[in-house]
């Protein structure tokens, strides 16, 4: 029997605390979740710096992308089975694009993306399309299956059903990881009627649609996503310890192209540093190798760089105040003139930090992003854009909230033996 079409002799199974039971049966899935680049994905954390706000946010990236795949699995095997508009060919596409399609997350993914100026997706295509034990179990199915994954996770292939199933306003990925968020963060917010969901899912030729009849369960998981996003993923703890986190790697990064001789040599950074770091370079990275160098790094002579590892290691992080840059932009700069004045450099210690999100929206002609919309099918198999039908989703569709805040030292501002007037106008103006 050909590779693609290859079972297990008995199903293998994993334990999962969201979806109970995550069920493998094809060979290329169990042979993919065994090369080192999927391993790779157990030493990075799903949700970055959130485990210093939420203890018990120790979950991997390896959990959310078998989620994914698990949710995957139960439409293309339970809900499309024997649907007209569903071709069942592309079952193992999709499969694998939902396992994969975290592949090519760095440590720490986002901070580490801003400073080192990379892109995760197009390291997932690395991944998938490179010398690579993933390629080489994709390649196994077809000389071309590797590219057709990498266009479903890239969102290029022609088949927007499949993408769609990966990629969209309500997908497996969100699926997933607003149940798994939630559950190791340990709130309520995150939690929907995901089983109502998948029995109204249906397949149509470019994307995913959902019965009328489930709209309150659309609806359910809508607001469950805008309030994950403002209680948990920008949360301002948390946002203090991604500022921490980026100011680290900015002056690790400035200290290397300055030809700073460090204590402990950042081996694994140096082609990073110099922006020449291939593929082998950056999977050898991953969130332990990162945490190492913190820890050794508090000891170095750069008096920044060990300030700002030892916060980081001992969760001393930087507090913050409301900040509206339309109305308080002179602030910023008295502020800034201040900090250099108390010998405080305000690059590294007066951070401003803003947060945008847009919980649901549809596309408008003209506009750059098209953002397509959830459909919902009436019986008479009409297909109605969900905002026209739920007033709920109508009151904040289109409209995005921002959130800003200003992160500093507050232990740095302290009245004490130097600079005691400079630091109480600091306060003031901080009103803290």
């Amino acid at each position: 029997m050909e590779y693609s079409r290859r079972k297990l002799k008995e199903e293998k199974v994993f334990k999962d605390p969201v979806h109970r039971y995550i069920h493998v049966r094809d060979l290329v899935i169990w042979d993919l979740i065994g090369t080192k680049e999927f391993q790779r994905l157990r030493r990075v954390r799903q949700l970055g710096t959130t485990y210093l706000t939420f203890h018990g946010a120790e979950h991997s990236r390896f959990n959310h992308s078998l989620g994914v795949y698990e949710i995957v699995r139960r439409i293309v095997d339970d809900v499309f089975r024997e649907r007209s508009q569903w071709n069942k060919e592309d079952r193992l596409l999709s499969l694998c694009a939902a396992l994969l399609h975290d592949v090519g997350h760095g440590p720490f993914s986002h901070s580490f993306e801003k400073v080192f100026h990379v892109d995760h997706e197009e390291f997932t295509k690395q991944i998938i399309l490179g010398d690579t034990e993933v390629n080489e179990v994709l390649s196994k199915v077809d000389p071309d299956f590797p590219k057709q994954v990498a266009e479903v996770i890239g969102k290029t292939h022609d088949n927007k059903l499949v993408v769609s199933l990966i990629s969209s306003q309500i997908d497996a990925d969100r699926m997933d990881y607003l149940q798994r968020d939630a559950y190791f963060t340990g709130v309520s917010y995150g939690h929907f009627d995901m089983e109502r969901i998948l029995r109204v899912m249906r397949p149509r030729e470019d994307q995913v649609v959902f019965k009328q009849s489930g709209m309150h369960a659309v609806e359910d998981y809508i607001m469950s996503r805008y309030q994950m996003y403002w209680q948990v993923y920008f949360h301002p703890v948390t946002r203090s310890a991604e500022v921490l986190l980026s100011k680290i790697l900015h002056r690790a990064k400035e200290l290397g192209a300055q030809g700073y001789s460090f204590t402990y040599k950042p081996l694994h950074f140096e082609s990073i540093f110099k922006g020449q770091f291939t593929l082998q370079d950056y999977l050898k990275l991953d969130e332990s190798v990162m945490l190492f160098y913190f820890q050794v790094w508090q000891e170095e002579k750069d008096p920044i760089l060990s300030d700002l590892c030892r916060r980081f290691v001992n969760r001393n992080l930087f507090k913050y105040v409301e900040f509206d840059p339309a109305k308080e932009y002179r602030k910023h700069s008295e502020l800034e003139a201040l900090f250099k004045k108390a010998d405080i450099d305000p690059e590294y210690y007066l951070v401003f930090d803003s947060s945008s999100d847009l919980p649901y929206d549809f596309y408008r002609p003209g506009e750059e992003e098209e953002r397509l919309p959830i459909y919902l099918m009436t019986n008479q198999d009409e297909l109605r854009e969900l905002s026209r039908e739920s007033s709920i989703v109508d009151a904040i569709s289109g409209k995005r909230r921002t959130d800003h805040k200003l992160y500093f030292p507050a232990d740095f501002l302290k009245d004490g033996s130097t600079k005691r007037n400079i630091k109480r106008q600091i306060r003031s103006l901080l009103d803290i």
